[in-house]
């Protein structure tokens, strides 16, 4: 139970911090969830679930075989091989990226982001941009 309590404690904190917190904090404070859904949305919705799944297999991973968190101070006492480490060395960060990813998808600017691109060019600097 106390192993479970300490995953859950690091998940909150760094992963939570990183790819919820910080995101929803640095884009805008006041983003909700759209009224109506797109493309966007539903295609985002498997890139966020692939990236929880993928987190939350590797902190079962750590606590199961590690006996122990992903947090580098109680580090596994078990080299932890199995699972997505048998493929590659930080499936975690993956998982945190897709998170990240698909919230960003998911949360699109829309009309906004339309008229910004339709006024700025991408590559050669034009005229400047005015919102308003």
């Amino acid at each position: 139970m106390w192993l479970f309590l300490k995953n859950l404690l690091f998940t909150i904190v760094v992963p939570g911090t990183v790819a919820v917190l910080l995101p929803r904090v640095l884009v805008e404070p006041g983003l909700a969830v759209p009224a109506v859904w797109g493309a966007p949305q539903f295609a985002s919705l498997p890139i966020l679930l692939a990236g929880l799944l993928m987190y939350l297999r590797c902190v079962w991973d750590f606590a199961h075989r590690g006996r122990a968190t992903p947090l580098p101070l109680d580090a596994p006492r078990v080299l932890v091989v199995e699972g997505p480490y048998r493929y590659v060395r930080n499936p975690m960060y993956l998982g945190v990226l897709l998170v990240i990813a698909g919230q960003a998808l998911f949360f699109e600017f829309g009309d906004t982001y339309d008229r910004y691109c339709q006024n700025v060019r991408r590559w050669v600097p034009g005229r400047p941009y005015t919102p308003w």
